[in-house]
């Protein structure tokens, strides 16, 4: 006897065929965006990362409403929440801008210059610095308040000997005289470090509501 032959299957529908392209244009753009999204956090966490300067404590170099990028793999590839290096890349040299937490709370970031590293002696004598004895280079040192005012907080003109322990940094403002910095709450840890400053790639001027175009680009030095 003769198995009779099975028919096709009847192709589908057109409505069915619309709904399955559908389908597979949302999967193709979920997945997109998701390998973007994981993308952008890997860049953030190991490559580059975005802050605002919210204060003047480190005018003229750095304006309020600047925007720059921060390299994070400057000091050393490392663990994101942790903040632990897990590939050592360089160490901070004098005269750097770096991005870390605020040692007194980890939940703020500051932004300064590296003045000392591990091992100087750092010190100020009516506003110059010395680094192991020897008067530094302080090209960027940004003063505003006559010495007679400023002296009322010796802070801003003085401060004795401090030799850096191991893995600590010295950190100052450029603008001195208002900068909360090293020498009212000490030294920056290592492990506190979130990276260089590089770039500005944008600036706001909130006083007069206008693009500073001029300092767009500009390499932080």
């Amino acid at each position: 006897m003769e198995t009779p032959a099975k028919q096709d299957s009847p192709a589908p529908k057109l409505k069915e065929v619309e709904t399955l392209s559908k389908k597979s244009r949302l999967r193709e753009n979920v997945e997109a965006l998701l390998i973007a999204v994981a993308l952008a956090l890997f860049i953030r966490a190991f490559v580059v990362q975005p802050f605002k300067i919210p204060s003047g404590s480190m005018i003229p170099t750095l304006l309020i409403g600047d925007q720059i990028f921060v390299t994070k793999f400057s000091y050393g590839v490392r663990m994101p929440f942790t903040n632990s290096v897990l590939i050592p890349v360089g160490r901070p040299k004098r005269g750097e801008i770096v991005v870390f937490k605020y040692p007194e709370d980890p939940t703020k970031d500051f932004i300064k210059r590296v003045i000392a590293v591990e091992g100087d002696t750092v010190e100020m004598r009516d506003r110059v610095i010395y680094i192991n004895g020897v008067p530094a280079s302080d090209p960027h040192a940004h003063y505003t308040e006559p010495d007679s005012v400023a002296r009322f907080d010796l802070a801003k003109t003085d401060f004795p000997a401090r030799k850096v322990p191991a893995n600590k940094f010295f950190v100052m403002g450029d603008n001195r005289d208002n900068s909360h910095d090293s020498r009212y709450w000490g030294f920056v840890d290592f492990s506190a470090l979130l990276g260089r400053a590089r770039i500005i790639y944008w600036s706001w001027d909130w006083d007069h509501w206008r693009v500073r175009w001029g300092r767009l680009f500009n390499i932080l030095r």
